[in-house]
């Protein structure tokens, strides 16, 4: 296979880190192929291309590079599935950039080792809705390729109020073409979703209803920089990847990192505007997808306007989750509510469907009324440097804990507590430490929320899609990005502006408070929580894994964690009594 990093070195002039390398030879050596593009070289490029095709018992009609021209004479191509019958039907549409032609399960094969079990058709493009399973429910299926990509003309622009117009465009195309019954809804997975929350503000006339599946919304905060870090493995993955498949004009988002390095108007550009939107939406959300969409499905959830919205929490592993027959089912009640306007009992659903995990695949499902959970009760487990334990009670010993700073080991300080009785913790945490360091002006600071059983082993989880040595919960946070946004900050939240650098004074002690991605997880009476201060990533991968990777950090000398006494570092914790 053709190296895939290729197109980006040479229209960037930076060669990509070794550990993105080794991700595409694995992939490479994983493909088998030569093929470097997942599009169908079925003639009619470019040319309406209709047939009527099998799949199973069924047939409908597939109408290939159907053009939709744009506000400025651009043209994206669509491909549309429809109903082998008269009438005319609601459209569910989807926008992305890999490929509107590419086999998902081709896609997934390429890249990943441990995806699960996913069961679709032959005509699925990667992370899109399924034609094989919404045609026969009477819906089209619409696939859009955006700008720049696949075979649509124009440059690349991730993330951008362009896309968010074009996609609008799209929507009104659909709703006024002669299958369509005038109901639009969109549905995707990851950059699917995101789109979606970048379009819906917009309102367009004919869009009814959303269902964004893990997709974040905040490209700063959520993709290109953890806690003020920048990543430096996913996001150049990322941009390689597409620039491989398209082989066309983009905009490099990791080339704009290094000009960029705080959240300023490059970034407030494409942060999509979730508190304009009001159109119904059905989110889905996940504990295991930390460091790319989990903060952003929940916070889209929480700041939208939408009078009708619900959302669903799970555990497991995100595209397996999100072809799964029960929830296809959901999905589609979903949209027979709002698209086909049918009377069933999706507006009797409770607004919040989460897992509480016990370990690996092994959780309860349950319904709440809101989300976070109203009942939370913000638990605070002090460390205590001295026997690196955590107490529900303050301390009145100061002690600190120190540890090497330099990455080329994993260095870390771990505290632990034994739960005395079953103990569930849903929502987000807040990790407060007061640190200083000594021989340096800044620390980066990686934290792991593990779980342990009765016998001292750790419990691992699903994380990123395939990964299965995952945490409970992840977080970060560079020290001199350490200044709160009181406006949005919140007890169990904290939100840092990420807009200037705090350098530390020498001997400078201070208060951080880090936020700890949202998860749900129940810990028995016997086993044990552990809070991991480490001077590098936790979590660790093996090509062709793929994750968030921080190699470029300010670590060096010495990480000091003061506890006790005035010093009240701090895990808060989001305790969920039972109900009732």
């Amino acid at each position: 296979m053709q190296y895939r990093g290729e197109n980006y070195e040479k229209k960037t002039g930076n060669k990509l880190n070794e550990d993105v390398r080794a991700c595409f030879a694995a992939q490479a050596e994983k493909a088998g192929t030569k093929a470097s593009r997942p599009e169908d070289a079925e003639s009619g490029y470019n040319e309406i291309f209709v047939k009527t095709v099998d799949f199973g018992h069924q047939q409908m009609i597939m109408e290939k590079d159907v053009p939709v021209k744009m506000r400025d004479g651009v043209t994206l191509y669509v491909n549309v599935f429809r109903p082998l019958k008269p009438g005319k039907f609601p459209v569910v549409l989807s926008a992305c950039v890999y490929g509107k032609d590419s086999r998902n399960d081709v896609f997934l094969d390429m890249i990943m080792n441990h995806a699960g079990v996913i069961k679709h058709s032959d005509f699925t493009a990667f992370e899109s809705p399924d034609p094989g399973f919404w045609v026969p429910n009477d819906y089209i299926v619409v696939k859009a390729a955006v700008r720049g990509t696949s075979n649509s003309e124009g440059a690349l622009h991730p993330f951008s109020q362009m896309e968010a117009q074009d996609y609008y465009e799209l929507v009104e195309w659909c709703g006024r073409q002669e299958w369509s019954n005038g109901n639009v809804g969109l549905n995707g997975v990851s950059y699917l979703a995101m789109l979606q929350w970048y379009v819906a503000p917009l309102s367009p006339p004919h869009l009814k209803a959303i269902i964004p599946w893990e997709g974040g919304y905040d490209v700063y905060r959520e993709w290109a920089f953890h806690g003020g870090m920048p990543d430096t493995f996913f996001v150049d993955l990322w941009d390689a990847s597409i620039s491989a498949l398209n082989g066309k004009e983009m905009e490099f988002i990791s080339m704009k990192m290094k000009e960029h390095p705080f959240d300023d108007e490059y970034w407030r550009e494409k942060r999509a505007n979730i508190d304009q939107i009001t159109v119904p939406m059905y989110v889905g959300a996940s504990w295991s997808t930390q460091g790319l969409h989990t903060r952003g499905s929940l916070e889209g959830f929480k700041q939208s306007r939408s009078e009708y919205k619900w959302v669903e929490i799970h555990g497991r592993k995100e595209w397996e989750y999100y072809y799964a027959r029960e929830t296809l089912e959901r999905q589609k009640a979903f949209f027979d509510y709002f698209l086909k306007g049918i009377d069933n009992d999706w507006m009797d659903t409770p607004r919040v469907r989460l897992e509480v995990r016990n370990k690996f695949f092994d959780g309860e499902f349950r319904y709440e009324n809101e989300w976070p959970i109203a009942r939370t009760q913000a638990t605070p487990l002090y460390l205590d440097g001295k026997n690196l334990s955590l107490s529900f009670s303050p301390l009145q010993h100061e002690a600190k804990v120190v540890y090497e700073a330099d990455p080329a080991s994993a260095n870390n300080a771990t505290f632990k507590i034994v739960f005395d009785k079953d103990t569930e913790l849903t929502g987000s945490m807040k990790l407060k430490l007061w640190v200083s360091a000594d021989g340096s002006d800044d620390m980066d600071l990686f934290i792991g929320i593990k779980k342990y059983d009765r016998r001292g082993n750790e419990v691992l989880f699903p994380d990123w899609d395939a990964i299965e040595h995952g945490q409970v919960a992840t977080g970060w946070l560079r020290v001199s990005h350490r200044e709160l946004d009181e406006e949005m900050s919140t007890p169990l939240q904290p939100w840092h502006k990420h807009q200037r650098a705090l350098k530390l004074k020498e001997g400078e002690i201070v208060p951080v408070e880090i936020e700890i991605q949202p998860s749900g997880t129940v810990f028995k009476a016997g086993e044990s929580l552990g809070v991991v201060v480490q001077n590098t990533d936790i979590i660790q991968y093996t090509p062709p894994e793929y994750g968030c990777r921080h190699k470029d950090t300010v670590n060096r000398g010495k990480h000091i964690i003061h506890t006790g006494g005035k010093y009240d570092s701090h895990l808060l914790a989001p305790v969920i009594p039972p109900k009732g």
